[in-house]
Formats: C-alpha cells, sequence, structure tokens
C-alpha cells in the first residue's frame, strides 16, 4: 500500500473538474483521505459517515461522496445500510477468524516465491518500511504503525510476482486494521516489528521455508492479541477528523 496524498496537500482548484462539478481526481483524493482515516483508526469502525457531512467537509456534491462511499463499500472498508446509510465496516468475530486464516494460507504460501524473486532493492524498500515502522511505535503512534505494517505485508506479498494474489492480500490487510480497531490490545496493537526484519533477513538468503514458518507464527501472534469486546458506534466529528 503506497502513501497516499492528503486532502490537505490537493485543494479543489488543483483537479481536473467532472460532471457535476466534482473532478475526478479529486474525488480520487477524497477516496484515500477517507481510505487513509478508516486504515489509520481516525475514523474507528461503526463509525456513521454522512454523505451531508462529507459533502459539506470536502466541499463537493453528496452524489460524489456516494459514489465514493460505494467504492469504499466494494473494499468491504465501509458498510452502506438501507435507511441508516454509510458507517465504517466492524468486522464481527467470526470475519476477524475468517481474515487471519485467509492470510495464512496466501501470505504464507507466497513467501518461498518471494525468497526466489527478492532483490536488492526490494530489500532496501522493505527493510525502510520497518524501520519508519518501528519509529512510529516507538513514538506511540500506533495508527500509524499499523498502517505501516499492512504497507509491508502487501509490499512483501508483490514480489511475488502474482499480482491477484497480492491484490487479495492488500484488501485483507485493510480488514486487519478494522479488526485491530475493534479488537486489538491497546497496549500491544499489531505486528512486532522485529519479525519484519527477521523476514528480510530470511528471504534474502532463499531461505523460503523459514519465512513460511516465521510469517505463519507472526500471524498467529497478531492474532494472539485480539480481544473480541464489542464496543458502541459513534457519530465522529468529521470536520476535526478531516480539518489537517
Amino acid at each position: 500500500m503506497n502513501q497516499r496524498e492528503t486532502v490537505a496537500e490537493r485543494g479543489p482548484s488543483s483537479s481536473r473538474r467532472g460532471k457535476g462539478g466534482d473532478g475526478a481526481e479529486r474525488h480520487e483524493v477524497i477516496y484515500r483521505s477517507i481510505s487513509d482515516a478508516i486504515i489509520e483508526h481516525r475514523l474507528k469502525p461503526g463509525s456513521r459517515l454522512r454523505e451531508d457531512a462529507l459533502a459539506e467537509v470536502f466541499g463537493v456534491s453528496r452524489t460524489g461522496i456516494r459514489k465514493i462511499l460505494q467504492r469504499l463499500a466494494m473494499e468491504q472498508l465501509v458498510t452502506l445500510t438501507p435507511r441508516r446509510g454509510a458507517s465504517v465496516t466492524r468486522p464481527t468475530a467470526d470475519e476477524a477468524k475468517d481474515v487471519f486464516d485467509a492470510r495464512q494460507m496466501i501470505e504464507c504460501g507466497l513467501m518461498r516465491e518471494v525468497a526466489r524473486r527478492i532483490t536488492p532493492d526490494n530489500a532496501a524498500v522493505l527493510r525502510s518500511l520497518s524501520a519508519r515502522e518501528q519509529q512510529v511505535v516507538r513514538d506511540g503512534d500506533h495508527s500509524a504503525g499499523i498502517r505501516l505494517s499492512a504497507e509491508f505485508h502487501s509490499r512483501l506479498a508483490r514480489i511475488s510476482g502474482n499480482a491477484t494474489l497480492a491484490d487479495f492480500v492488500e484488501r485483507l490487510c485493510f480488514r486487519s486494521s478494522l479488526i485491530l480497531a475493534v479488537y486489538g490490545n491497546p497496549i500491544r496493537l499489531g505486528c512486532e516489528t522485529h519479525d519484519h526484519d527477521a523476514l528480510i533477513a530470511l528471504l534474502e538468503h532463499g531461505e523460503g521455508d523459514r519465512a513460511e514458518a516465521l510469517m505463519s507464527r507472526h500471524l498467529d501472534a497478531v492474532e494472539a492479541t485480539l480481544s473480541m469486546v464489542e464496543e458502541e458506534d459513534e457519530t465522529p466529528d468529521l470536520h476535526t477528523i478531516f480539518s489537517h
């Protein structure tokens, strides 16, 4: 998952205007801003996403916001409910187990191919992500740490050369971020960052079998931090969330 552009960096004047006054580029920036807010837990699972409020915050039409929410719903980051509208998806305990089971099957299964294909440039990118993740975790920014962890796992999967499976891993990482937001232990949230460095070292040495085993233990450890306790839904202050 690539670093994403925020709304603060791009304004309406820099976007190509489309039908109805909302530019296609502007829509992309808004989509990425909302999805980042979900993945980074600034918008919590269960939070209501009112079309009128989002339209006011971003200065676009409700029709444009509706299209963006529909796109987010297709990626399972947002749930659309008749008469209630849109809300950030809240995974169930069963869905959480399914997501981690799927990650075990796919990510572990990709490690041998990644070990065959990884290059020094690939390893350097992964080490940079791991270092940034460790730094933000030390700084206490666990939400950013989870986002960087998701990016690490997505980049790792792409080295396999299987774009279809890599896209699926990215979507699973999005879902994992929601799961951690709902059920994660705030004291120990997300990946053990030293595991990422160990994975890189094994892959660089072509030790796909050992990397597969470490990935399995790594995902087990993340899942073991989850506590299946439900929280109440909330209505977020969208102006505050998207004001930076």
